[in-house]
């Protein structure tokens, strides 16, 4: 046979021992269930809060923006830990997998306590730099304030979730999530209709609901097998590395979406409104997508790690393939569920009507969303994060704020800003094409972190 012969029978054969269709979904099916719980506990908040008005809806739409960007920024804690724990898991060096669940775990009470104070000394000009004001934002600072306890505890829920998936085990953050929404609910149920407490009743619920999942992944992350448990800049570095470029690209794409919330609040209490409940919805399904990506991150890394660039890529390819299936399903359940949905979220026919406005926009994303997030999540198992960071900022500056800017000063209204995230979406999609194709991110071995 041939050298040509034997590159093309030994690639084969690396792509035919990579992992099957059915260990993407063994991963995946639990990792989407995780994933669909966490932002539960906003949707759960704005059904509930939808039907106490109009104004408590629209401050908790600046909150919530206020209080998930503080954990999405930080979203590292969970994506750069399990990158660099499946590439360790996949050479065999357990004890150094974790070392990073030890340094994580300090990593993110820290950051998560930095949070909470800011939240509480700078919550009122934050929600005035949103556009809140009067009512509203009464409301939003009511549920800021109370809400913000929640957020070491979340920072360290990350920090678990990102270990236990780098060693396999998707079972277990998907049973605390599961359990915290629950809890959630249940609190929410008492504490505002039984209690009456309102917009106030509703975050406490949330802020005890995580307060729990935290102290379960605590537990967990002290149990890990590890080197070296006490904090260390050293050994804290390569997630501090990894974390910082995961930062920015979080922090370029968040950046976009707290400017289309700002753009939005200026255009009327209705149309804020409206975004919460669509955007809300978004956010819900592009976790759900992730799951893909999540089980990407495992796969891709863990291939790497033991030497495996043809298995990473072939797996890749599959990933892409299933998510954009999954995506354009998800679209199409939507566009079904135009005239249904949006009344699970608020009886108000302004409201009702901005929402109608953008829903065909929101639904026809899914399937692109569903690319995107695939190939987001490969090229961070891949620990590809300074292009991913470049490439995120290209993406937000130089393509999404024109476009938003643009339809604030044309009057193009909430249909105008939605048009502006489809061009981020697309934007997104092409850059991170052209480097998968490229493959300059399929670097082997342990140390390729």
């Amino acid at each position: 046979m041939t050298r040509t012969g034997l590159r093309i029978a030994g690639s084969r054969a690396c792509a035919w021992r990579g992992p099957s269709d059915r260990e993407l979904f063994r991963l995946a099916l639990p990792a989407l269930g995780a994933l669909a719980a966490e932002p539960l506990y906003i949707l759960v908040d704005t059904a509930i809060v939808g039907h106490l008005g109009t104004s408590p809806l629209a401050g908790l739409a600046l909150a919530g923006a206020l209080l998930t960007a503080g954990v999405t920024l930080f979203n590292f804690l969970t994506y750069g830990t399990t990158a660099q724990v499946a590439r360790y898991h996949g050479a065999g060096e357990e004890q150094i997998a974790g070392r990073f669940a030890a340094q994580s775990l300090w990593v993110s009470s820290f950051i998560g306590v930095v949070l909470l104070v800011l939240a509480l000394t700078l919550g009122r000009q934050a929600i005035a730099l949103l556009g809140g004001h009067g009512d509203t934002a009464e409301q939003a600072r009511t549920y800021l304030r109370i809400g913000a306890l929640g957020l070491p505890f979340v920072l360290v829920t990350l920090a678990g979730q990102g270990y236990l998936r780098g060693v396999g085990d998707f079972r277990t953050p998907l049973l605390i999530v599961v359990g915290s929404n629950v809890l959630n609910v249940v609190l929410e149920l008492v504490f505002v209709y039984g209690l009456h407490a309102g917009i106030a009743g509703s975050a406490w619920g949330t802020a005890i609901a995580q307060l729990g999942m935290g102290g379960a992944f605590v537990v967990l992350l002290a149990r890990a097998p590890a080197d070296r448990r006490m904090p260390s800049l050293g050994a804290m570095r390569p997630l501090l590395r990894v974390g910082g470029q995961i930062f920015v690209r979080t922090a370029s794409l968040y950046a976009a979406f707290l400017l289309a919330s700002a753009v939005i609040a200026r255009i009327g209490e209705a149309s804020l409104a409206a975004h919460q409940v669509v955007f809300q919805l978004w956010a819900f399904l592009a976790l759900v997508l992730d799951a893909i990506a999540i089980a990407g991150q495992v796969i891709v890394g863990r291939a790497l790690g033991a030497g495996d660039a043809q298995g990473a890529y072939a797996s890749a390819r599959r990933m892409i393939g299933w998510s954009a299936a999954i995506g354009t399903g998800l679209g199409a359940v939507m566009l079904a569920l135009i005239g249904v949905l949006p009344h699970a979220f608020t009886d108000d026919p302004a409201v009702l009507d901005r929402v109608r406005a953008i829903w065909v926009l929101f639904a026809l994303m899914q399937p692109a969303n569903g690319v995107v997030f695939a190939l987001d999540g490969i090229l961070i198992g891949a620990g590809d994060t300074r292009y991913l960071m470049w490439s995120m900022v290209f993406a937000s500056l130089v393509v999404f704020v024109p476009l938003a800017l643009l339809a604030s000063s044309a009057g193009w209204g909430i249909v105008g800003v939605w048009g502006a995230l489809v061009g981020l979406i697309v934007a997104r999609g092409a850059t991170l094409g052209v480097r998968f194709r490229g493959r300059a991110w399929a670097v082997t071995g342990a140390v390729g972190l």
